[in-house]
């Protein structure tokens, strides 16, 4: 949104709202020695995020300087723990229907995680 040079220097850390107004504040990590070039680009940060959402939401950003940038960490799959136990526990429920959903359940589960 804001352009692949400005977002490799910064990063979102937080936005503020005082009580009652629709006037944000938003607090952007910049890594040490990119501070200048994102200050001058405030104002241009500003028109494109209250562009995006359609009404001036940011008024104002601060700059905090951080020594490197935020490093996203990889989304990690998770796994059915106990798949076995719970498999066991389905097999075990007389209700035909409710059996059929808890399976379609662990499927659908997996196929997401996968």
């Amino acid at each position: 949104m804001i352009g692949s040079e400005i977002a490799s220097n910064c990063h979102p850390s937080s936005v503020k709202f005082e009580k009652g107004s629709v006037n944000g504040v938003l607090l952007l990590n910049v890594i040490h020695g990119k501070e200048i070039e994102v200050e001058y680009s405030k104002h241009q940060i500003i028109e494109r995020i209250n562009s995006f959402f359609g009404y001036n939401c940011i008024s104002q950003i601060k700059l905090k300087i951080i020594h490197e940038k935020k490093k996203l960490k990889k989304k990690i799959h998770q796994k059915i723990i106990g798949e076995e136990e719970i498999n066991s526990k389905i097999s075990s429920v007389q209700d035909k229907s409710l059996k059929k959903s808890l399976n379609n359940l662990i499927n659908a589960f997996k196929e997401k995680h996968d």
